[in-house]
C-alpha cells in the first residue's frame, strides 16, 4: 500500500479558499450599511415623533381656547349660576363671596362627537396638527364648576379642560416594532406607538358665539 503524497499548500483548495479576501470589503460594507440606514431612519422616527408631540400639543391648546368660548360640548351643562344654600345672597352677588352663594353643579364629562358643532369646529382647527388616523372622538371634554368664578344670576362660568387621549403615532422604522416587543406587544413592523395623553384647562367665557376666537 503506497502512501499518496501530500497536496502543496498553494495547490490545496480548501486552504486557497480560506486565504481569500476578495468578498471582505463587501460583508463589512453590508453590515455597516444596514446600521447606518437603521441609524439614519432612527433619527428620522424620532424627529417625527418629536414634532407630532409638539402638534398635538398645540393642537390642545387651541381646542381648549375654542371650547372655553363656544358653548359647551357635553349636555347637561347649565348656562346659568342658580341660587346655592345661601338663600340671602341676592342676584349679582360673586360665588365667591360666601360659601353655597352660587349652586356647584356636578362635574360635566363627555367625548367629542361629529354631531356637536363645537365639537366639529374644533376638529377643523386642529385636525391639521394631529397624527394620521386621529378624529373627534379622541378628544375629551370636561367642565367643572369653580366657586371663585362668575356671579349669582350671571352666565355659569365653569373650568373648561380639552384633552387629548388615545392618538397613535406610526413608525416607519423597527424602532416601533421594537417598542412593542420591549411592552410585550406583538412587535410588527411599522407598528404604532400611543402618544402620552395631554390637557389644557381655562376659565369658560360666555359659552356663546362672540366675536371671534
Amino acid at each position: 500500500m503506497t502512501r499518496r503524497p501530500p497536496v502543496p499548500r498553494r495547490l490545496d483548495p480548501a486552504r486557497r479558499f480560506l486565504q481569500q479576501e476578495a468578498g471582505a470589503g463587501l460583508v463589512e460594507y453590508a453590515l455597516v450599511i444596514l446600521l447606518f440606514l437603521f441609524l439614519l431612519f432612527a433619527i428620522i422616527d424620532f424627529g417625527r415623533l418629536g414634532f407630532a408631540v409638539v402638534s398635538a400639543n398645540k393642537a390642545n391648546q387651541i381646542a381648549a381656547r375654542i371650547a372655553a368660548v363656544r358653548p359647551p360640548v357635553c349636555p347637561g351643562v347649565p348656562t346659568r349660576n342658580l341660587r346655592g344654600t345661601d338663600t340671602d345672597a341676592t342676584f349679582g352677588t360673586l360665588c365667591r363671596a360666601a360659601t353655597g352663594v352660587c349652586a356647584m353643579p356636578a362635574e360635566v364629562t363627555c367625548v367629542g362627537a361629529m354631531g356637536n358643532a363645537t365639537a366639529q369646529e374644533i376638529l377643523d382647527a386642529v385636525e391639521p396638527l394631529l397624527p394620521p388616523g386621529a378624529g373627534v372622538e379622541n378628544l375629551r371634554f370636561r367642565y367643572r364648576s369653580d366657586p371663585n368664578l362668575g356671579f349669582l344670576g350671571g352666565p355659569y362660568v365653569p373650568i373648561v379642560t380639552v384633552e387629548i387621549t388615545e392618538v397613535d403615532f406610526r413608525f416607519v422604522s423597527p424602532l416601533g416594532a421594537m417598542a412593542q416587543a420591549l411592552s410585550g406587544g406583538p412587535g410588527t413592523f411599522g407598528a404604532d406607538i400611543r402618544l402620552p395623553g395631554m390637557s389644557v384647562s381655562l376659565p369658560g367665557e360666555d359659552l356663546a358665539h362672540g366675536m371671534g376666537n
